[in-house]
C-alpha cells in the first residue's frame, strides 16, 4: 500500500509540473472552464426568481450545493485519474502494453498517467459556492468533503467500468463518453424530476446519486444508515470496477506496440 501511495504521489507531481509547464495554457483552461461554470448559476437564480420557492423539493442553495460537489468531485476524478476516459484507445491501438511492462500496480499506472488542464478550474469552482453560499456552515463542509471523495471516486469508476468494455465488444469509446455525460447530468439537477425508473439507474448502474444526492439529504436530515449504505454502495461499485477491469484484462491481446514510458 506505501508503495502504491509513493508511485500515485509521484504520478501527480510529474502531472502538475508538466501542467506548470505552459503556464498560460494552465491557467487560460482552468479559468475558462471556471467561467463557463458560473454561467449555470445565473440560469439558476433566473429559474428560482421567475419560479420562487422550490423545484422539485429542492432550494437555490439546494441545487447550488449539488453543482459544487460535482463540479469539484468531476475535478478531482480528471485532475487524478483522468486516463480513464483514454482507456478503450490504449486497448485499441495495443498501447496498454506499456502499462503491462510497469512495476508498478496496472490500473494505477494506467488511471494516473494523465492529467487535465481545465479540471482545476471545476475543481476549484466548486470552492468557490460553497464559500459564497455555505461559509459559516460546518455541517455543510463536511457533507461537501464528503461528497466530492465519493463522487471523485464514482466518476473515475464508471468511466473505468464503461470503457472496460472495450476489452469485450472493441470500441467503447461512444459508451464512455456517454456513461460520463449521463452521470454530469443526473448529478446537476434535482432528483425528483427524473422517473422512478431514472433514480434507479442513479443510484446503481450510474450511482451518482450516491455521491451527490444523498450528501444534500444527509445535510437536511442526517441517517447513520442512510450514511452507511451510500459508503458502503461507493466501495462495492469501485471494488467491482475494479474486478472487471482485471478480468477484461485477461482478454487484452497485445498490439506489440513498441513504446517506452520514462
Amino acid at each position: 500500500m506505501k508503495k502504491h501511495l509513493k508511485i500515485f504521489a509521484c504520478y501527480f507531481r510529474l502531472n502538475f509540473a508538466s501542467a506548470l509547464e505552459y503556464r498560460a495554457s494552465f491557467f487560460s483552461q482552468a479559468f475558462g472552464m471556471a467561467l463557463s461554470n458560473s454561467s449555470f448559476i445565473f440560469f439558476w437564480w433566473i429559474a428560482f426568481a421567475q419560479i420562487g420557492g422550490r423545484i422539485a423539493g429542492y432550494s437555490f442553495e439546494d441545487v447550488l450545493f449539488i453543482w459544487a460537489v460535482t463540479s469539484t468531485g468531476f475535478g478531482l476524478s480528471t485532475i487524478l485519474f483522468a486516463n480513464a476516459s483514454s482507456l478503450t484507445q490504449l486497448i485499441v491501438t495495443g498501447e496498454l502494453d506499456a502499462f503491462l511492462l510497469q512495476p508498478c500496480n496496472t490500473l494505477l499506472g494506467v488511471l494516473c498517467a494523465r492529467t487535465n488542464l481545465a479540471a482545476y478550474g471545476d475543481l476549484l469552482y466548486g470552492f468557490v459556492i460553497m464559500v459564497i453560499f455555505y461559509a459559516g456552515n460546518g455541517v455543510a463542509w463536511l457533507w461537501f468533503f464528503s461528497g466530492i471523495l465519493l463522487c471523485g471516486l464514482l466518476l473515475t469508476a464508471i468511466t473505468l467500468t464503461a470503457h472496460t468494455l472495450s476489452f469485450y465488444w472493441g470500441d467503447a469509446s461512444m459508451i464512455g463518453s456517454m456513461a460520463i455525460e449521463f452521470s454530469i447530468n443526473f448529478s446537476i439537477y434535482p432528483e425528483k424530476i427524473y422517473a422512478p425508473a431514472v433514480r434507479t439507474v442513479m443510484y446503481s448502474v450510474i450511482p451518482v446519486g450516491i455521491a451527490v444526492h444523498t450528501p444534500l439529504r444527509l445535510l437536511g436530515d442526517f441517517s447513520v444508515w442512510v450514511a452507511f449504505a451510500a459508503l458502503g454502495g461507493a466501495v462495492l461499485y469501485c471494488a467491482l470496477a475494479c474486478w472487471f477491469f482485471y478480468m477484461g484484462l485477461r482478454r487484452y491481446e497485445s498490439g506489440n506496440a513498441i513504446a517506452v514510458r520514462l
